[in-house]
């Protein structure tokens, strides 16, 4: 059993007791966001840091003031 310790741009994301390493490149999902591992580092027989890349979330344009205006019936 191995304590891995996810990072995110040297923030901690995540520990979890886990059975087997995450590989390089591997696609993950952490507090159900999608990422990718980018390294992965070994510090003891039983500590590892991994460090991921979470896909950035993309929202869709909300519509302004005027444009709501035009779309209300009065």
């Amino acid at each position: 059993m191995y304590v891995v310790h996810f990072y995110e741009n040297k923030v901690e994301l995540l520990n979890q007791l886990l059975g087997s390493v995450p590989a390089v490149g591997e696609a993950i999902t952490i507090k159900g966001r999608k990422g990718k591992v980018t390294g992965v580092n070994h510090v003891d027989d039983k500590h590892v840091h991994v460090q991921i890349m979470i896909e950035k979330v993309v929202v869709k344009n909300k519509l302004s003031a005027a444009e709501l205006a035009k779309k209300k019936k009065r």
